[in-house]
């Protein structure tokens, strides 16, 4: 007779279908940016994916452990972080941010499971230190000939300053096209894009962060399918919610509309698929709730006084890093424990 260590009753579901079910809601996010950007943004998502698989595999030869490609880590983490860069940048870089997560974000410490930061943002804070104007290079929704040629500085060459794509933006007559970001549109011009723009993702932004109804939908399947503890992301976007309608109502104009905080950057994207990951983020209850609301706190407080235009990255990695103290003094008291 053989007893196991509990628990004895579980869901079946192990990280692999986990994984797996992630990467199936990120999908329609991935097919729409492609329809946005076209050539650009397919060749940017499939170099940074297969970047991040090349990755991980070369941290299993190298540290002598088993293959683990088949857990989907290293596939959501190439298919995250290629949805936060630019459509126009550079697939060398895009290279460099995919080794940078897994080795930076999840190898160095000790795999999956272990890590502390969500290595999809560690890629990206990586290459937004090392190349600063290529992350901030924006490219038109739309443009007519995007199915059939690259955006000039998808294809530059390694180590060489990104193509200039003014020129590719006036040949596909591109009106109105500013090379800016709703949010930074606001704080350096206080010009608020229409609501349709940012639900259709006609407004510039990063591969997928352009549609904040489709990210809602997708989050929707993982909530629904219980892969994802939806408790976080409700505190992160009712914390920000709150804490911009707080500003907007004693500061008036000076601060942004609620709408262009909710619908513009990041904080979707972030909210329902990075802040979430299990690795990194709490298990208590409470604690998943103050998690949340810092991590919304600390994205408005970033866009409102901070040199940055967004602040959803350094929020999440913030989060993370106060996870285990979250845990640790919000922890439910044990029954029959004194306080």
């Amino acid at each position: 007779m053989q007893l196991r260590a509990s628990p004895h009753l579980h869901s079946g579901r192990d990280v692999p279908t986990i994984m797996r079910h992630v990467v199936y809601a990120l999908l329609p996010i991935c097919a729409f940016s492609i329809w946005q950007y076209g050539l650009s943004s397919l060749a940017l998502i499939v170099t940074v994916t297969l970047s991040c698989l090349a990755a991980e595999r070369i941290s299993n030869k190298l540290s002598g452990t088993v293959n683990t490609l088949s857990d989907w880590s290293a596939t959501i983490t190439g298919v995250l972080l290629a949805l936060t860069l630019p459509p126009a940048f550079p697939l060398w870089m895009g290279t460099v941010a995919g080794f940078s997560a897994v080795w930076l974000g999840k190898s160095l410490f000790g795999g999956l499971g272990h890590n502390a930061f969500n290595p999809a943002l560690v890629g990206r804070a990586f290459v937004q230190a090392a190349f600063p104007t290529a992350i901030t290079t924006w490219a038109p929704a739309f443009a007519p000939q995007r199915f059939t040629e690259f955006i000039p500085s998808t294809l530059t060459l390694p180590l060489m300053q990104p193509n200039d794509i003014s020129a590719w933006v006036a040949a596909n007559m591109v009106d109105g096209f500013t090379g800016a970001t709703p949010l930074a549109r606001w704080k350096f011009e206080h010009f608020v894009y229409p609501v349709q723009d940012m639900i259709t993702g006609a407004a510039s932004a990063s591969t997928g962060e352009t549609s904040a109804l489709l990210l809602v939908l997708c989050g929707l399947y993982l909530i629904a399918r219980k892969f994802m503890d939806w408790r976080i992301p409700v505190a992160v976007v009712g914390s920000a919610l709150l804490l911009a309608l707080a500003f907007r109502l004693f500061g008036g104009d000076e601060y942004p509309p609620v709408h262009l905080v909710l619908l513009s950057g990041g904080l979707m994207l972030g909210a329902l698929f990075m802040a979430t990951d299990m690795a990194t983020s709490p298990v208590s209850p409470r604690a998943v709730w103050a998690y949340g609301a810092i991590i919304g706190v600390v994205t408005i407080l970033i866009r409102y006084f901070g040199g940055l235009t967004e602040g959803v990255m350094y929020a999440i990695l913030f989060g993370n890093a106060l996870a285990p103290l979250l845990d640790k003094y919000l922890q439910p008291k044990v029954f029959g424990a004194r306080r």
